[in-house]
Order: C-alpha cells, then sequence, then structure tokens
C-alpha cells in the first residue's frame, strides 16, 4: 500500500530527529480529538518501520460531564478495535485546582503529565508521544510573548524534551484535518475549545486568524523560525553559562550563595541569566521583575534584602548575595 504524504513527511521528522529508536515502547497520548487521533493514525502507518511498540493513554478531567466519558469511551473503543492497550485515569480536576491554587489548564497539565510518567514506570514505555502541532507551538510562543517571557522562553514546544516526543510539529492543522477526511478517520470535538473564556482559546480563535487574514502564510512559518532561533539560543546560553560558572568561583549556588564581586564583573544579561538559574534551584518563580530587583540589589550595599517571589528572600551579606525561603534561617 502507498504511503500517504503526511505519513512520509511524520516518518522522516521522526528519523531525523531521532525521536523514535528501534524497540521503543510508544505511549500515545489520545483524547479523542483530531490531532490525537491523526498522531494514533500516523504512528500505527509509520510503526512497520520504526520497529516499535504502541499503546494508548487517555485522562478523562471529568470537566465537561457525559461528554468527557463519552470521550473516554471513544478512546477505549479505539484502542479495542485496533488491538492496542489502553490506560485510563480518571481526575477530579475541578478539586485538584481549587486544593492547588492553579489553573484548570495549569492543573489538568500536571495530572495528565504524571500519569503518563506513572504508566511509562509501572509498564516500561519508553516514550511518550502528543499530537502537538505547527498551530499549537504558534499559540505557544505568542501565549509566552503576552506573559513577558525573555529571549529563550520564545522557544515554544519542543519536539523532543527527555521522554516526551512531539512529531506532529511540522505539521499545520488544516493538513491535519485533511489527513483524517482521507483517511475515514473518526474524531470528537471539544465544545470548550471554542470559547474564548481561556487565554490559549482567545489567542486560537481570535488572534491567529485575525493576524493570518492580514498577513496570509506568513505567521506560521515566521514564528517557527523564532521558536528554532530561541532554541538555538537557550542551547548556547547553557553551554556558555556552564562554562562560565566552572572558571569563576561563586557563580555557582553553593549553599544558596552567590558572590558579589564576581557578579558584578559581569554584564546585567549576563547577571539575569545566573539569577534566573539560581532561582529555578531555588524553585522560585522567576519573572522579569524579580530578575531586576534582584540585580537592582547588586547596585545597593551589604546589608540590604528583597523578596524573590513570596517565599524567597535574597540578602547581601558578607560578600554574597544568600538565597533562603522565609521559613529558613539565615
Amino acid at each position: 500500500m502507498m504511503m500517504h504524504a503526511l505519513e512520509k513527511k511524520i516518518l522522516g521528522e521522526v528519523k531525523a530527529r531521532g525521536l523514535v529508536a528501534t524497540g521503543d515502547k510508544v505511549l500515545l497520548a489520545v483524547s479523542g480529538g483530531p490531532d490525537s487521533m491523526a498522531l494514533l493514525t500516523l504512528f500505527l502507518a509509520v510503526k512497520p518501520l520504526l520497529h516499535c511498540e504502541l499503546a494508548i493513554a487517555h485522562c478523562n478531567f471529568q470537566l465537561r460531564g457525559a461528554e468527557s466519558d463519552a470521550d473516554e469511551c471513544f478512546v477505549r473503543d479505539s484502542a479495542h478495535s485496533l488491538g492496542l492497550a489502553c490506560f485510563v485515569e480518571r481526575c477530579d480536576t475541578l478539586h485538584r485546582a481549587g486544593e492547588w491554587k492553579k489553573s484548570v489548564e495549569e492543573t489538568a497539565r500536571i495530572l495528565r503529565y504524571t500519569f503518563f510518567d506513572q504508566v511509562m514506570q509501572q509498564q516500561g514505555y519508553t516514550r511518550i508521544a502528543t499530537g502537538h502541532h505547527s498551530n499549537d507551538n504558534a499559540e505557544t510562543i505568542l501565549f509566552n510573548l503576552f506573559r513577558g517571557v525573555s529571549l529563550p522562553g520564545l522557544r515554544g514546544i519542543r519536539a523532543c524534551n527527555g521522554k516526551i516526543i512531539r512529531p506532529m510539529l511540522l505539521l499545520h492543522k488544516a493538513e491535519i484535518a485533511a489527513y483524517l477526511k482521507d483517511k475515514g478517520v473518526a474524531s470528537r470535538v471539544d465544545a470548550s475549545n471554542i470559547a474564548n473564556d481561556y487565554d490559549r482559546n482567545f489567542i486560537r480563535n481570535r488572534v491567529i486568524p485575525l493576524i493570518e487574514e492580514r498577513f496570509p502564510h506568513k505567521l506560521l512559518p515566521s514564528l517557527r523560525r523564532i521558536s528554532e532561533q530561541a532554541g538555538e539560543l537557550e542551547e548556547f546560553l547553557e553551554l556558555y553559562f556552564e562554562d562560565l560558572s566552572e572558571r569563576i568561583p561563586g557563580l555557582s549556588l553553593i549553599d544558596g550563595k552567590l558572590d558579589v564581586q564576581a557578579l558584578k564583573r559581569l554584564t546585567v544579561f549576563e547577571q539575569k541569566e545566573l539569577f534566573k538559574r539560581a532561582l529555578r534551584d531555588m524553585d522560585a518563580p522567576v519573572d522579569a521583575g524579580t530578575l531586576q530587583k534582584l540585580v537592582n540589589l547588586l547596585n545597593t550595599h551589604q546589608g540590604k534584602m528583597v523578596m524573590a517571589g513570596r517565599q524567597l528572600r535574597v540578602l547581601w551579606k558578607r560578600g554574597a548575595l544568600c538565597f533562603f525561603r522565609v521559613r529558613d534561617e539565615v
């Protein structure tokens, strides 16, 4: 049987990026929507050439009542008809969101990937594949841009992040819809994706179409280039600051301290990047305002202190910036 053009495209992408190795056990994240059903169909087509095993993972977030349950049944039935193992998790997402004081979107993301990790560890799967595509990447970049992230933050969605692979990032939404139609593959429609209550939905349904109407066929390729360049910059910066921290004592967060004089010899950009890494090491939020407060702290004097988020203090003491949580002792 002749391979579909999109199947050839995906096979080339997977092989070129080394996303799947011979013998890998790949867990496919399938919601039942068009993107995930395309992911499932594409992987089934290229599986004989990749020499891998497949299974399905589905999260029922119980956010849409009977519709969520119908999605779960649809995915279970699809897996059964294809002879694939299907792992399902039912999550009380709204309760968790209130308990964790996080948005529903963020809570669902955490629950989803926690479940995937559990299945992979318990069942021996080596990769988790998601159906993110070019439009999703554009949404993510614009969402991050509006939140005010730094340049490396414009990387968007990674094709490979640890065991997570996203082989469909080079595909457009329209291509995916056409492929499902060609193959006669059914999918479910999540009505919540149409509402503009969530920021990502607003970007997807209002912002991107408006830009594409004014600048046809330019937005997605441009954002893809930005994503690739931001990724290259991020890789360079990781290597650069790893080398810098090894060459100059006091620039790595040891015992919660950074050397003030070593920091003062650097550019503001370098200072902010090192502060960013220190904050991450302390599991503290990173934002532009906090980074600027830490830079300003270097221009004051010993004894001064600033708050880096609600739970972290940074005190200039004995020639060092000392990072400590509010509950810790200085």
